[in-house]
């Protein structure tokens, strides 16, 4: 599943890449190497991402809540813009 939030997330047209946040924070650890960016809990999905700057940032964390909440069940969807990246999506 954690797959299936991170791809949905990077789908995002204003989403230039995924982060874990402040402390990494923001990971799921498992079998090779941890996947940053999101984290799948019991009762809430976290997703950090790194912004463009061509949309306002309350438009990205929304676009991705919505791309994500499929997948959440009953779940918040919480997203984290830990960083700002330069230049639009091509």
């Amino acid at each position: 599943m954690v797959e299936r939030v991170a791809e949905a997330a990077s789908g995002c047209r204003s989403v230039a890449g995924l982060t874990s946040g402040p402390r990494a924070r923001i990971m799921t650890y498992r079998a090779g190497r941890p996947l940053a960016g999101v984290a799948v809990r019991d009762a809430e999905i976290e997703v950090g991402v790194v912004a463009r700057v061509e949309r306002p940032l309350p438009e990205t964390a929304e676009d991705v809540r919505r791309a994500v909440r499929p997948l959440a069940g009953d779940r918040p969807v919480h997203v984290l813009i830990g960083d700002i990246a330069e230049g639009s999506a091509t």
